[in-house]
């Protein structure tokens, strides 16, 4: 089976594959303090609670594939797959792996490595025009082209930091939970705050895929947007231009990278 790894800023995503089909995922806090010894525990501990893998680290274990946007933790998981998983394939998305879709940007380099994946499996799910729109530290939208090229995109403050800074900004407020709340018009302070989290960010989630699809194609209704990160379900349901949700996006890009590098490792 092919672990896949995806280091976000805030939380950290494992997935599990048998084939093309993902049989098993966890989340876990991003800490870049954890060396390669403790992520190794973790993994053990995690993965052997799984019945189709044994009780060694690295038993039913087949390949491994990782990105990360946080380098320092990038960094101890290439240590835990060089002491810990030796044997076993391993690849790491940097400059150099084969991705299979042109990054047509003024410096290929500084764009996030999960960004990337996720428009690889865009390109294989729905093929293009694409945008995809990735709820996590940073709420992102990339931009595929109808010939699976990486266009480019757009960075805006995500839903856990713009609620953050509520809370320490605001002398009165405090933070909230993140949930729908249940009108538009609040009735007290945390209604009025999850209406102005949830109503607006779907309607910057509309208006920046809106103006991004104009530009990517002659018919925006071509554009294909796909939804994924771990608050997508908040704004799915209030979104006008989302058409699809695949909460295991980068996952699956980080299988399809894996199967594209690993006969020439």
């Amino acid at each position: 089976m092919l672990l896949t790894i995806d280091v976000g800023n805030t939380q950290t995503v494992l997935g599990l594959f048998d084939g093309d089909d993902i049989v098993e995922h966890w989340r876990i806090s991003t800490d870049a303090r954890r060396t390669a010894d403790e992520l190794a525990v973790l993994l053990q501990g995690l993965m052997g609670m799984h019945p189709l893998l044994g009780d060694e680290l690295g038993d039913g274990i087949d390949g491994i594939a990782i990105c990360a946007t946080v380098p320092s933790v990038l960094h101890e998981l290439r240590e835990v797959t060089r002491r810990y998983y030796g044997d076993v394939p391993a690849v790491l998305v940097e400059p150099g792996v084969k991705t299979g879709v042109p990054i047509l940007t003024d410096n290929p380099k500084e764009v996030g490595a999960d960004r990337i994946i996720n428009a690889v499996a865009a390109v294989d799910l729905y093929g293009g025009p694409a945008i995809v729109v990735d709820f996590g530290t940073a709420t992102t939208f990339d931009a595929v082209s109808g010939r699976g090229e990486y266009v480019g995109g757009v960075i805006a403050p995500g839903i856990e930091i713009s609620v953050d800074a509520l809370g320490v900004k605001g002398a009165q407020l405090r933070k909230i939970e993140v949930a729908r709340p249940r009108s538009v018009i609040g009735k007290n302070t945390v209604e009025a705050m999850q209406a102005g989290i949830v109503y607006g960010f779907a309607g910057q989630v509309d208006g920046v895929v809106s103006r991004m699809a104009r530009e990517l194609a002659d018919d925006p209704e071509d554009v294909t947007v796909i939804a994924t990160g771990g608050l997508a379900p908040m704004v799915l349901g209030e979104s006008s231009v989302i058409d699809e949700h695949e909460p295991w996006l980068t996952l699956i890009g980080l299988r399809l990278v894996y199967e594209r590098n690993v006969s020439r490792l």
